[in-house]
């Protein structure tokens, strides 16, 4: 079953079960995409999915920090349940570990000697991370085995 799919199982789940806020996000989650996939003209596979959940989790968390900040936690816990709505959808996420391998092997794999060659690295763990790891921790882990 793709990710789609799925998500659309869910949110026929929420309507019945009469979950509002489980719903709204699953609505949000699916105009989302697809708003991409008519801007793009195409079809979203699992991976553009997972782009854009991601892309919206980014979102959700900037909006919590700002929400929080201004003391308006009402607004910052409607965003939190938004967030453990969208991260459902997510692969199981990397230890620090794997994360921290994958980037030796990346720097090894690409022949990098130094920070004019990161391009070339997150080119190679871009698509191995993605949603599975927050790609400015792995920048930062690419900036600090190269600046070696």
């Amino acid at each position: 079953m793709s990710l789609k799919s799925r998500i659309s199982d869910d949110m026929k789940m929420a309507m019945k079960a009469r979950e509002t806020t489980r719903l709204g996000a699953i609505r949000l989650l699916l105009a989302a995409v697809k708003q991409r996939e008519i801007d793009d003209r195409v079809e979203l596979d699992d991976a553009g999915v997972l782009a854009v959940i991601d892309k919206m989790l980014k979102q959700r968390r900037d909006s919590i920090g700002q929400y929080e900040a201004a003391g308006r936690q009402d607004l910052a816990d409607a965003e939190k349940l938004e967030v453990a709505v969208l991260t459902g959808y997510m692969p199981q996420a990397l230890s620090p570990a794997e994360i921290q391998a994958a980037v030796a092997e990346a720097v090894a794999a690409s022949g990098a000697a130094g920070m004019q060659d990161m391009g070339k690295v997150m080119a190679i763990l871009k698509p191995q991370l993605a949603g599975r790891a927050d790609m400015s921790q792995v920048s930062g882990l690419v900036k600090t085995a190269l600046a070696r």
